[in-house]
């Protein structure tokens, strides 16, 4: 006997959750939105003003990490770039570093403010509830404190990041790990 899945909740377009546990992420919104959700794979040519890349910040645990490196402006008068640390938004359950909305928006940022953005590929829920994806947040600022130590290698980062210069932005709910993981950080302190 075959047993079909029942549909537990929906967030239209976005979300299904059926009663096994399953999570289904397929787009069913308005066709002509569909390509903000779409994933940018990464390339090492500056395409866009940005080279990106996706690197594994954490091996233990898996946590990933897109990194935007941006032309090197000739009239920088600094030798290395500020930091930028972007949570994406998404409720904690939708959305993912890699979707054409963020490209966009980190291309457009790293190439105009001369920084490096670095975005997490946070856990999502209801697979991973909170606090991961504010756990998967610290991790990465942690790894950049490796970096900045010499603890851990990047290529990109070593080379070219200001460790002294490192800011935490978040949209939505990445606002919600910005203060988290700022917090986390504190208290380490």
């Amino acid at each position: 006997m075959v047993c079909q899945k029942k549909l537990v909740d929906e967030v239209s377009g976005w979300l299904r959750i059926f009663d096994d546990g399953s999570v289904d992420r397929t787009w069913t919104g308005p066709p002509e939105v569909k390509f903000m959700a779409e994933s940018v794979p990464p390339h090492e040519d500056f395409l866009d003003g940005v080279a990106t890349r996706d690197v594994v910040a954490d091996p233990n645990s898996g946590l990933k990490v897109r990194i935007y490196l941006p032309e090197k402006k000739a009239d920088s008068s600094y030798d290395k770039m500020p930091v930028v640390i972007h949570f994406h938004g998404g409720g904690f359950c939708i959305s993912r570093a890699d979707w054409y909305m963020y490209y966009s928006t980190y291309a457009k940022l790293a190439a105009s403010a001369g920084a490096i953005v670095v975005s997490v590929y946070l856990r999502l829920a209801p697979e991973h509830r909170l606090p991961a994806p504010c756990h998967d947040g610290y991790a990465a600022l942690l790894w950049l404190r490796s970096l900045a130590r010499g603890d851990s290698h990047e290529e990109w980062l070593n080379s070219h990041a200001d460790f002294t210069r490192v800011f935490l932005i978040g949209d939505s709910s990445g606002g919600n790990i910005v203060h988290q993981v700022a917090s986390m950080a504190g208290d380490a302190d």
